[in-house]
């Protein structure tokens, strides 16, 4: 399980922004702390935004490598109420 975690108490306009990509990856901008299973977090320095993988044929997870094309990656067109 993948733990992404807000970077301390942030004012507004630092606010994280995660954007559903059509068919693709989840787009995260912002400061964030992104960590493995071990609590190892990755070294996203310099990157003002990373591509989260969601079709789960990546082979560089968890972020995104485009292999969503390659698969042919179709995600609902909007969210599913939870049961």
């Amino acid at each position: 399980m993948l733990w992404l975690s807000l970077i301390e108490e942030k004012p507004m306009s630092d606010s994280v922004i995660i954007t559903v990509r059509p068919n693709g990856p989840l787009l995260v901008e912002g400061a964030i702390v992104l960590s493995d299973l071990d609590g190892k977090p990755w070294d996203l320095t310099g990157k003002p935004a990373v591509a989260l993988c969601r079709c789960g044929a990546s082979e560089n997870r968890p972020f995104c490598d485009g292999a969503h094309k390659k698969i042919d990656f179709k995600a609902a067109d909007s969210p599913t109420t939870p049961k």
